[in-house]
């Protein structure tokens, strides 16, 4: 007669500083032994940064979404934005966060976050968008609030005021707490794509590159050629909460958004 097989002791997964004390130390190096060093202790941010980030990749399935926006239309209105308002240049940010926020509001499960249970989605009826922002002591994420009630001049206005207290070191902790969703743009430098990490406990956040002209045929006679203003997306999610159709979908709002710019000045 078979003996009755018994079940397998259940096995629960390692907690994250489990996982990470699991992990054989990485092998100490002399590299003065090949050349000339300079050792520079990582500013307090950067240390902080390093150890929030390493957690949050360890932590959270990340997928990033790529896709581009028709921007034409947008740079002209802002040209005119700048004209009206001479005091202040106005960039894409603010035009951003306005087309996110329709996008937060159409695709909620993009405004929520999971509790410390893992088990919930708790979803937020407030509109708080973080800003990354490139310092000299490393990289800090204002976050700006209630920005579906908020115009694009207000945006553009608070935008510069948040990312100069930021460079200045005037920023407070709850300045950089609260956010619903975040911003990570590279527009000012270059590149074509990349892969933003999460906020968390944020389940997602978009990345912007440096806006381009792409060569489109235009109308009935192939020879004559479109020039369009393209702003490249990067749009990284959380995969236990958005799947990809619910990405491509967001992406796809945003994209349309950014192409119909006065439906953002409401």
């Amino acid at each position: 007669m078979t003996a009755p097989v018994k079940p397998a002791p259940a096995i629960s997964a390692p907690t994250v500083a489990e996982a990470l004390a699991a992990l054989p130390p990485l092998p100490a190096v002399d590299f003065a032994q090949f050349g000339e060093v300079e050792t520079k202790p990582l500013t307090r941010i950067k240390r902080f940064t390093a150890a929030f980030m390493s957690r949050n990749w360890i932590t959270i399935p990340h997928v990033t979404h790529h896709d581009e926006a028709d921007v034409t239309a947008l740079d002209a209105l802002r040209k005119q934005q700048a004209t009206a308002q001479p005091e202040g240049k106005v960039t894409v940010l603010p035009f951003l966060i306005k087309a996110i926020v329709k996008g937060l509001q159409r695709f909620p499960q993009f405004n929520a976050s999971l509790d410390a249970s893992g088990a919930n989605l708790v979803f937020k009826k407030y509109f708080h968008i973080g800003i990354a922002v490139d310092t000299p002591r490393g990289l800090l994420v204002p976050v700006i609030r209630d920005c579906d009630q908020k115009s694009i001049a207000e945006l553009s206005a608070e935008l510069a005021a948040i990312s100069r207290k930021a460079r200045e070191k005037g920023l407070s902790m709850d300045e950089m707490s609260g956010g619903c969703f975040s911003i990570s743009s590279l527009g000012g430098i270059g590149g074509t794509a990349f892969t933003p990490i999460i906020n968390a406990p944020e389940v997602a956040i978009l990345g912007v590159c440096r806006s381009y002209l792409k060569p489109v045929p235009g109308g009935a006679d192939s020879q004559h050629i479109d020039w369009l203003t393209m702003l490249p997306l990067s749009l990284s999610y959380d995969h236990r909460v958005i799947d990809g159709a619910e990405a491509a979908r967001f992406t796809a709002m945003l994209a349309a958004s950014l192409a119909t710019p006065e439906s953002l000045l409401q």
